[in-house]
C-alpha cells in the first residue's frame, strides 16, 4: 500500500480531455441559473431553454465528459470518508412527470460514479406496511447512510403532487405537508446530508413524442405504461401542484432547481453540475491512516 500522500484537491483535466475554455459556456453558474426563487413562473417556463448555458450539445456533452474524473473522485472521497466514521452524505432528489428523463439522469450522470457508493431508491404506490405510518416514514428509512450517494426517483413530494391531483387524501391534509416537509428536510441537512432537489421539467408536447416512441419501438414497450396517458390528461392540475411545491418547498436550505428538461443532453449537463457543486462545497479530503503506515511497511516487506 502506497502512502504517497494524495493531493486533497480534485484531479486536473487531461491532455486528452476537452477543451477547458468550456467551463466559459456557463454564463451564468448553474447553482444561480437554475435555482428556483420568489416568483418563479411554471407556466411561462421554456423546458427547451439552456439557463445560464451558451453551449450547444457538443460541448454540453463534452462540459460532463470533462468533469466525470472529478466527480468520481470527490464521490469516492465521501465513501472513504463515510467508512471512517463521517457523518455525511447526498442526497439527489429526481422529481418529474413521466418520460421527463429521470431514468436517463441515473444511468448518464449517477453511473459516472461508483454504485458501490450510491443508494438508489424508487417510490411508487404505498405498500399496506407504509400505509400504516406518516407519509415520511418511508422516506427516512431511505436515506443515504453516511458516506453515500442517495438517488429518491420520484420522493415524498409525491403526497403532495399524486395525492393532491387523484385526490387520495383531503386537502386539509395534504395541505399541511408542504410544511411537514420543509421540517423534515431542515433535520435532514442539520444531520448532515445535502440535498439536491431537481424538477425535470418537460413539455406537453415533448412528452407526447416521447409517448409515441414508446407505442412505435419494440424496444421500449416496457417502458410504457397506460397509466402514463391517464396522468396527461391531468395535466392542467398537475402544473398547478408543481408550481404549489416549488413555491412552498423551495427553501433556503433545500432549494429546488428547475431543469429544462426537453434536451436531454441539458438536463444531464445541469443535473452532473449542480452533484458537482454539492460535492465540491463539502471540501472532502482523504481520512488519515488509523494505524501505523510505517510499522505496517516493515511487516509488508517482511512477508
Amino acid at each position: 500500500m502506497s502512502t504517497t500522500k494524495k493531493s486533497t484537491k480534485p484531479r486536473k483535466a487531461s491532455k486528452g480531455a476537452a477543451d477547458p475554455a468550456l467551463d466559459a459556456d456557463w454564463e451564468v453558474a448553474p447553482t444561480q441559473a437554475l435555482r428556483v426563487g420568489p416568483g418563479f413562473d411554471l407556466a411561462a417556463f421554456d423546458r427547451r431553454s439552456t439557463p445560464g448555458f451558451a453551449g450547444d450539445k457538443a460541448s454540453g456533452q463534452a462540459l460532463v465528459a470533462r468533469h466525470a474524473d472529478e466527480l468520481s473522485e470527490l464521490q469516492e472521497r465521501l465513501f472513504a470518508e463515510g467508512r471512517a466514521g463521517g457523518s455525511r452524505s447526498v442526497l439527489l432528489v429526481l422529481q418529474g412527470m413521466d418520460t421527463a428523463g429521470k431514468g436517463g439522469i441515473v444511468r448518464h450522470v449517477v453511473g459516472l460514479v461508483d454504485p458501490q457508493g450510491v443508494a438508489h431508491r424508487s417510490f411508487g404506490v404505498p405498500t399496506p406496511e407504509e400505509r400504516e405510518h406518516d407519509f415520511l416514514w418511508r422516506i427516512r428509512n431511505a436515506l443515504p447512510r453516511p458516506g453515500y450517494i442517495g438517488v429518491f426517483d420520484r420522493s415524498h413530494y409525491e403526497d403532495v403532487l399524486v395525492a393532491r391531483v387523484d385526490e387520495l387524501v383531503p386537502p386539509a391534509v395534504w395541505e399541511a405537508r408542504y410544511d411537514e416537509i420543509n421540517r423534515f428536510e431542515e433535520e435532514v441537512v442539520a444531520a448532515g446530508t445535502t440535498i439536491v432537489k431537481v424538477a425535470l421539467l418537460v413539455s406537453y408536447e415533448e412528452q407526447r413524442a416521447r409517448l409515441m416512441e414508446r407505442l412505435e419501438r419494440p424496444d421500449k414497450f416496457w417502458k410504457y405504461n397506460p397509466n402514463d396517458v391517464d396522468s396527461r390528461r391531468k395535466w392542467p392540475a398537475y402544473q398547478e401542484a408543481y408550481q404549489a411545491v416549488l413555491d412552498r418547498t423551495s427553501t433556503e436550505t433545500a432549494p429546488w432547481y428547475a431543469i429544462p428538461a426537453d434536451r436531454k443532453w441539458f438536463a444531464r449537463l445541469a443535473v452532473s453540475e449542480l452533484l458537482l457543486d454539492a460535492l465540491r462545497g463539502l471540501d472532502l479530503g482523504w481520512p488519515p491512516a488509523d494505524f501505523d503506515v510505517e510499522a505496517e511497511k516493515k511487516r509488508l516487506a517482511a512477508t
